[in-house]
């Protein structure tokens, strides 16, 4: 079980050299269920990484509270693993030693870690590639094994920090398909930062769209579309529409 709670969160950075403040996120409260898919949408500047990085315990929040199943989020630990754009694999290491390299750490006997890495490398469709190292690797192939990684040391909640923004637009749609399908396999608890509308109405349970800075929650969208979705489905057009109109919206506000 993994159920995040976001309650009145607050993030303001203070600037020493120009002796002020920026408020990144103003009381931002939310709630990931167990199991959901969970993304952020909002224009670049708005708080999403930042936000990321508060449930991953790799900043604090400078008011407000961050629950895991009732129990504060104090620091990073492997209840809840990242995976980034970039893939920020070992180049050094073999596919299955990038795998299992966070196993190792917790010290797992090692007839245990060779059977979770045999799983979740079959998951993400790498068998056979357990020994080519990343440079022999494509991009989609290298993002899979870093969501193979993030998996394997069994966390509650996985976050996804615009993991397949660095892709080109045919492998990023076909990796879309790969994320949605690992993720019916293993139902992990899933918080994604996007600034893809298309990418967030397809793969999402729920979608939080952040008004530009400071962030604040300006609408939250309950997809209730049937898997897997098409993009020329008319309820996904619908969707994808009103939640454009509203970035739009904030965007001329913001300018004028």
């Amino acid at each position: 079980m993994a159920k995040l709670v976001v309650d009145h969160v607050n993030k303001v950075f203070r600037l020493a050299r120009e002796r002020t403040e920026l408020v990144a996120l103003k009381d931002i409260s939310f709630t990931v269920e167990d199991g959901q898919f969970y993304s952020v949408l909002g224009h670049s500047g708005c708080g999403k990484t930042t936000l990321l990085n508060m449930i991953a315990a790799h900043e604090k929040p400078t008011s407000g509270s961050l629950t895991i199943d009732g129990k504060p989020i104090v620091s990073p630990d492997w209840t809840k693993t990242i995976v980034f754009q970039e893939h920020a694999l070992f180049p050094w290491y073999s596919v299955y030693r990038n795998v299992t390299f966070g196993l190792e750490m917790k010290r797992l006997p090692k007839s245990e870690i060779k059977e979770i890495a045999a799983r979740y490398i079959d998951l993400v469709g790498l068998r056979g590639f357990e020994d080519r190292y990343p440079g022999e690797l494509s991009g989609g192939m290298r993002q899979r094994v870093s969501l193979a990684r993030s998996l394997a040391v069994q966390p509650l909640i996985l976050l996804m920090d615009e993991p397949l923004a660095a892709l080109d637009a045919q492998t990023r749609m076909f990796m879309q398909d790969e994320l949605e399908r690992i993720w019916e396999r293993d139902r992990k608890t899933v918080v994604m930062v996007t600034h893809s509308i298309d990418e967030a109405v397809k793969l999402s349970d729920v979608i939080l769209l952040l008004s530009p800075r400071p962030g604040r929650v300006r609408e939250v969208f309950q997809i209730d579309l049937p898997r897997p979705r098409k993009e020329t489905d008319p309820r996904f057009l619908e969707i994808k529409e009103q939640i454009r109109d509203l970035i739009f919206a904030d965007f001329v506000e913001s300018v004028s």
